[in-house]
């Protein structure tokens, strides 16, 4: 703020002002006019760090509004990581500020970050443990009394222990979400290896696995591989050096708005290529230099006619490709053989072989070039694959360990593992883990197949996150324990036997969120616990202590000292990650407390700047990578091979044990119109060469599909993040969430509309074979005709609905059917669904 509460720039509403302003152009708008003209005409807001609009704070020399103190901390919504400045007046939340000493940030945050406060004062809030006491689960009528902790977590340690000690201790799994302080997916791991169990799941499956995993099978780390900012190895701008920006299925002015901001600033002044490729238009594609929407799902046979016309013209970096790549010839070899031209890439997603070729020349001959994706991609049944080619697009133009390229694969998990010491006790044997997926725990608690799940806690709320909803809920209804934990009464709540009340990001001191291109912040402790609820790793802890009182196999040390109670203070647990962490030396507590900007990770020393590029030609990338193993050391690549890894013998035998190759052929979601080739799963579970602690079914790939459910089911649905306004459900459950943005609306193509009679704003139904969902017609040129775009997390039992007037919501992924999804990574497949809309 200015020191004389004269005019100031408004940084609050920068942001909230360019998505917000874009998004209320109407489909036929942006359709007919460039970016660049629409912006002329002031239908865009400038892409300026922060707006010209100028306001009068009356804050100024208010004694009521000046602020006792300042605190530090930062928002829990994305992965922009933005801090927040909270103005704390008489120990409550007063207001809400950006961080104007980081230039990524600018000062900006979107309209989502004010409602970090109405996560602490919200009526809705869990407020202390509970337990069931009467009502069918999942009943709206379901009856739960408040409990000590002590009573709740002896109750789930005694549950535990029964099961382990009949010999069913695989028979309990937890499932982790992106809501968690840093770190206590680490505790969790812990507890369960010395319980004896394998199922301790994170939330990959249903978030971005699949790129992680193809970035670590290539290039060696399963990491964003740039920066947003100033590499300070370099000296130069990161991502923001780059020429050309290749998007693909990410809508990041709505996912990520912030870090998006910091690019077409960039942007601005480089005169950087945008292209969005994404079957509807979004805020990100109303900026771009050109929008492209092929049709769902294919965007695998896009990329292979785009390395074609690449590899077949010579536009390849042939010195590169020399030094640093095993397998170019292979790959070559198997692109032509395959006949995956430009114009075979047309006739499966509907882009011209023409635009195909210019899209795959203007990357080649341009440097550097930086490509980035989400969960457009992280969510089809091919996404590994798909992940595995676009790597091989970045490798073989040479646009991977420079300043301004990559593969920047979003929210794929934490930078690295964070380590504790180890365990000091012998810990049981523990049997495979259940496959990955986002839905296996309801296949093994419906078909005791490989083995049945008895007691389940979870971290998110997988009555809104997993698919073909209807059959997850009578999973849910059967399972014998489930142990709830979060900070509403969400769906999921409503089928437990036990509920833990959780803090909110400014109810603690910790490391929550971090930036896709590894960077985290120390954030502070804003206001108290709210009620009688706790951190996520103190929980962890406490059930540690109340297993160690029952325990008739183990000592009380057994639990006690792996557990100890110095770690509920997160500094402390803090350095005990750092002091055993490869490549955490430099992340330590006192430096982050001093920083404006974030600190990225691997950062092995204090004197150390954090690595910005992966994999660059520099000593402080080799330093880094040598202090992650030291059997890296000389190496910039870190495969066994040193090099980018296309193709080597040993990934196609692994890959080939689950019905896939390191050379990836096409195939799609058979839901998908048209005869397309297409998956098939066997009965017969193999080791995942991906995810080896599990279990995976295998798979035939290149069977046609028959197109037949199509004749019932014309359109293709995909499903996704309604708007800016909402980060997974959370945020449904603020005041100003569900005010802005409390309506599903389903965009739909005017051809689809008028086809059987919808209008603007009619109440609609969507059916497909798996069920039905209701919402409001948003008719939308923005789209494929073929194709409508179903917003998720809304839910039934959201009750700031009712405070504002807005409709309740089953689940859109009632729609999903769950036998489809990517058996390496467990992604499913939420972008794409067979389906037929009409008028309520």
């Amino acid at each position: 703020m200015t020191s004389k509460g004269k005019k100031k720039s408004s940084r609050r509403g920068f942001l909230q002002g360019v998505a917000i302003t874009t998004a209320a152009l109407t489909g036929g708008e942006l359709l007919n006019k460039e970016p660049a003209e629409a912006a002329a005409e002031g239908e865009f807001p400038a892409v300026t760090p922060q707006s010209t609009t100028t306001e009068f704070d009356f804050t100024q020399k208010s004694g009521v509004l000046q602020p006792d103190q300042i605190i530090d901390s930062a928002c829990q919504f994305c992965n922009s990581l933005c801090r927040l400045k909270v103005h704390v007046k008489d120990g409550r939340i007063i207001d809400v500020l950006g961080e104007p000493d980081d230039p990524v940030q600018a000062g900006g945050f979107c309209v989502k970050g004010p409602m970090m406060t109405q996560l602490v004062y919200n009526r809705f809030r869990l407020k202390s443990p509970m337990k069931r006491v009467g009502g069918e689960k999942g009943s709206p009528n379901s009856k739960f009394e408040p409990i000590s902790w002590d009573e709740a977590l002896l109750t789930i340690a005694r549950k535990f222990l029964a099961l382990r000690d009949a010999g069913e201790a695989r028979a309990i799994a937890n499932k982790t979400s992106g809501r968690l302080p840093r770190g206590t997916g680490s505790l969790v791991g812990r507890y369960f290896t010395l319980l004896g169990s394998p199922n301790d799941t994170d939330v990959g499956p249903v978030c971005n696995d699949a790129g992680g995993n193809a970035l670590a099978w290539t290039f060696g780390l399963s990491n964003f591989t740039n920066g947003y900012g100033i590499d300070s190895a370099t000296g130069k701008e990161d991502l923001g050096s780059a020429r050309f920006f290749l998007f693909l299925g990410t809508n990041q002015a709505e996912t990520h708005p912030v870090t998006f901001a910091y690019l077409l600033r960039s942007r601005a002044q480089t005169k950087a290529k945008l292209v969005v490729i994404d079957p509807r238009l979004t805020p990100t594609g109303a900026q771009a230099d050109e929008w492209i929407a092929p049709k769902p799902h294919t965007d695998q046979a896009l990329v292979l006619g785009m390395l074609h016309h690449i590899v077949t013209n010579n536009l390849y970096d042939a010195v590169f490709v020399k030094k640093w790549i095993l397998g170019f010839n292979e790959l070559k070899k198997h692109l032509v053989s395959n006949k995956y031209t430009p114009e075979w890439a047309a006739a499966i997603t509907d882009v011209p072989a023409s635009k195909i070729k210019q899209i795959a020349e203007a990357y080649a001959k341009t440097k550097p070039a930086a490509i980035f994706c989400n969960a457009g991609i992280s969510h089809q049944l091919g996404a590994f694959d798909t992940y595995r080619c676009l790597a091989f697009l970045a490798a073989i133009t040479g646009n991977i360990g420079i300043n301004g390229g990559g593969c920047n694969f979003m929210h794929n998990t934490w930078p690295g593992a964070l380590n504790l010491p180890p365990i000091k006790d012998k810990t049981p044997n523990k049997d495979i883990a259940l496959p990955v997926g986002p839905d296996y725990f309801a296949e093994s608690i419906l078909t005791s197949k490989p083995y049945q799940l008895k007691a389940i806690v979870t971290q998110g709320n997988p009555l809104l996150a997993c698919s073909n909803t209807t059959r997850v809920q009578e999973a849910f209804r059967q399972l014998e324990f489930y142990v709830y934990t979060g900070l509403f009464m969400e769906e999921s709540a409503y089928y437990a036997d036990i509920i833990l009340p959780v803090t909110s990001g400014f109810e603690m001191q910790t490391v929550y969120m971090r930036r896709d291109d590894r960077a985290i912040r120390w954030q502070n402790q804003v206001v108290s616990p709210v009620g009688e609820s706790k951190p996520d790793w103190h929980i962890w802890i406490d059930l540690a202590h109340a297993t160690a009182k029952l325990d008739k196999r183990n000592p009380p040390e057994y639990w006690r000292e792996n557990f100890p109670q110095a770690w509920k203070d997160y500094r402390n647990l803090w350095a005990t990650f750092v002091a055993n962490t490869p490549g955490m030396g430099g992340m330590t507590v006192e430096r982050m407390s001093k920083r404006t900007e974030p600190l990225r990770w691997p950062c092995p020393t204090v004197d150390h700047p954090g690595v910005s590029t992966l994999y660059l030609d520099h000593p402080s990338w080799y330093k880094a990578a040598e202090a992650l193993n030291p059997q890296n050391k000389g190496k910039r690549f870190l495969t066994p091979s040193g090099k980018i890894e296309i193709y080597t013998p040993l990934q196609q035998k692994q890959l080939a044990s689950a019905g896939h190759s390191a050379l990836p052929i096409f195939y799609t979601h058979p839901e998908v119109t048209g005869n397309n080739p297409s998956i098939e799963y066997e009965a017969q579970l193999v080791k995942n060469p991906v995810n080896p602690q599990a279990l995976t079914q295998k798979v035939i790939l290149g069977k046609i599909s028959t197109g037949e459910v199509h004749k019932q089911y014309p359109l293709i649905g995909i499903t996704g993040r309604s708007s800016v306004v909402h980060f997974h459900s959370v945020t449904h459950w603020t005041y100003r969430g569900k005010q802005m943005n409390g309506v599903r609306f389903i965009q739909i193509h005017p051809k689809a509309a008028q086809t059987v009679g919808i209008k603007n704003g009619d109440g609609i139904i969507v059916e497909s074979p798996r069920g039905s969902i209701n919402g409001t017609a948003l008719i939308w040129d923005g789209i494929r005709e073929d194709t409508i775009f179903v917003p998720n997390w809304f839910g039934q039992q959201q009750k700031m609905a009712e405070e504002l007037a807005t409709p309740y919501y089953v689940p859109a992924n009632i729609l999903i059917d769950k036998q489809y999804y990517d058996n390496l990574s467990g992604q499913q497949a939420f972008k794409c669904f067979a389906c037929r809309i009409k008028k309520a």
